[in-house]
């Protein structure tokens, strides 16, 4: 039966020798049993993981909110890099936590590579950016539009005098 080693990564397998033919029914249904013991605790052990990952995650998230609690306290309205970088981050954690949980076979091996996540977390980053630059830019126009509309209005005012 496969077991783990605590603090080891690598598994240990009993053989026990059957009194049959090595190609006997039995011999195969006892490899295969075998090897469904070490499967399931290898998906057990991934699971125990996960769970491991979960709360460091949840613990971040608390940390990351009490982070926040104390900005908002002593400053009312600050934005920056920090900020952006923050929100990009959580945005990509919360997008890997939702397609984990809606993939129907969770022990698949649809791990992005490191450069796909590199390049995922760099378009993140960028469409983040960009998106506060657009924010930026509408209310620059907007704060451009009401001045031409109390320019317009002076100069109907000097011109109706």
């Amino acid at each position: 039966m496969a077991c783990r080693p605590s603090g080891s990564g690598s598994y240990t397998v009993v053989i026990i020798p059957l009194r049959t033919n090595l190609y006997s029914l039995d011999a195969l249904r006892f490899y295969l049993w075998i090897k469904r013991m070490k499967d399931l605790e290898k998906e057990k052990d991934a699971l125990w993981s996960g769970l491991e990952i979960l709360e460091k995650t949840r613990l971040w998230y608390l940390q990351k909110l009490e982070e926040n609690r104390a900005r908002q306290d002593s400053i009312e309205a600050q934005s920056g890099a920090r900020s952006c970088l923050l929100r990009s981050l959580i945005q990509r954690v919360n997008g890997s936590l939702g397609s984990v949980m809606s993939e129907p076979n969770v022990t698949s091996t649809s791990i992005p590579s490191l450069p796909e996540a590199v390049a995922d977390s760099d378009l993140r980053w960028h469409n983040t950016v960009l998106t506060r630059e657009v924010s930026d830019k509408n209310r620059r126009i907007s704060k451009l539009e009401l001045e031409k509309d109390a320019l317009l209005e002076q100069l109907d005012e000097l011109q109706t005098r």
